[in-house]
């Protein structure tokens, strides 16, 4: 059995379902537990594909809803938080807001005008060499890492999303933020939201978990769901690439505390 720690809520514009129908998908899946975790509210300059600041009251006012629905069954109440460099302190105050069991860090933005991972940005894809998109992506990776907010990382190379890729060697671009997490004592996840893009690979490739695992690094499994049905969808696809890395173990998360348990199987 596993958990599923990150998904969303129809808070964020983006996703559909309540969060009683994303739980009973991962009760009908045999799920260990899940956390709902979805994007972090900012300011009003950056995009809205997540919840105004107002609204964080009935996110947590759902998500109790749910607890109250399934009472047996562990639900956890975490944030998705963009690192954006300058917004650290954001962060750290949305940290005090509520008896949060997660928080992630994720890279979304590689400026301030350009969120990497959305269609309506592919127009920017353009204007820079995809060397260096990479590039920036993973400098940002790293800072997240290195500022210590988060209690793991998401979808670590997001930036294959639209299957736009440099040529050669990638660990050239990732082997210092791998460092980095590492030195930093961070987790990250394996999110298999990429098999349903354009990549259609899991978040993070083959040999980036590799790489991972020969520095230590813990790994969660999860599906970043924005819909019920992608509720712990693909896991054993997941399993097995972290198998194939050579991880045993994965972790969980409640009150902000690693739970170390092994995998399925």
């Amino acid at each position: 059995m596993l958990a599923d720690l990150h998904m969303h809520t129809p808070l964020c514009h983006h996703a559909m379902g309540e969060p009683e129908e994303y739980v009973q998908a991962a009760i009908s899946k045999g799920l260990l537990e899940i956390g709902f975790s979805d994007h972090n509210p900012m300011p009003a300059k950056f995009d809205q594909s997540r919840m105004d600041l107002e609204e964080l009251p009935t996110y947590f006012q759902i998500v109790e809803r749910a607890r109250a629905a399934f009472p047996q069954f562990p639900i956890r109440l975490a944030l998705e938080c963009d690192f954006i460099e300058g917004y650290q302190d954001h962060i750290r105050w949305l940290a005090t807001q509520a008896e949060w069991d997660y928080l992630i860090g994720s890279v979304h933005y590689i400026r301030p005008d350009w969120e990497v991972d959305n269609p309506h940005n592919l127009n920017k894809w353009k204007e820079v060499p995809v060397e260096e998109v990479w590039t920036r992506y993973f400098t940002e990776y790293r800072k997240a890492a290195e500022s210590e907010l988060f209690d793991f990382l998401g979808h670590p190379d997001l930036v294959k999303k639209f299957a736009i890729l440099p040529k050669g060697d990638h660990r050239v671009f990732y082997l210092e933020t791998l460092d980095a997490i590492a030195d930093h004592k961070q987790a990250i996840e394996i999110n298999t939201a990429g098999l349903r893009k354009d990549i259609r690979e899991i978040y993070p490739s083959k040999t980036f978990l590799q790489e991972a695992f020969k520095r230590h690094i813990p790994i969660l499994i999860n599906s970043d769901s924005h819909a019920p049905g992608e509720v712990g969808m693909d896991f054993d696809k997941a399993i097995t690439l972290a198998r194939e890395a050579g991880y045993e173990k994965v972790l969980r998360f409640e009150k902000r505390k690693r739970i170390e348990y092994r995998l399925p199987g």
